[in-house]
């Protein structure tokens, strides 16, 4: 799990910290991190259902805000919990661009056990920076 949660950063929302080799492991990293605040058990979301992602950002840390913030969208405006098994990042023309497939299911209360309910990313304390052994990302959710 390239993920931990920082119960000290945030007291009302949930904070986490992700990293990867790469772009693409850190985006997929985020992705399960927001998914598991959703969910308690990731492999209780199946693959029943695709949604092609696609973000563009002149900055890489609002890229990917944006991209947490279209898995949040998917789950309010069709009850979709998804995961991303990988993305495709990069830099064209001055613009940061995301390709990802993400899967899943309708949220089924019977077999999803719930965490708490993500309403957004939000910026605060919100960083992404590359480190000697990679990339690393720290995200507050409100919920």
């Amino acid at each position: 799990m390239p993920y931990q949660f920082l119960e000290e950063l945030a007291t009302a929302d949930i904070a986490f910290r992700a990293w990867g080799v790469d772009l693409e492991e850190l985006f997929v990293a985020c992705a399960d991190a927001t998914a598991n605040v959703m969910v308690e058990e990731l492999q209780s979301i199946e693959p029943r259902e695709r949604r092609a992602l696609a973000c563009e950002n002149e900055a890489l840390d609002l890229l990917l805000f944006d991209f947490l913030q279209e898995l949040i969208y998917y789950k309010d405006a069709e009850q979709l919990l998804l995961r991303v098994p990988e993305a495709e990042i990069q830099k064209d023309s001055g613009q940061w661009k995301l390709k990802a497939v993400a899967r899943g299911e309708k949220l089924d209360p019977k077999r999803h056990r719930q965490r708490v309910d993500v309403k957004a990313v939000t910026l605060h304390r919100f960083q992404l920076e590359q480190t000697r052994d990679g990339w690393q990302a720290q995200v507050i959710l409100d919920i």
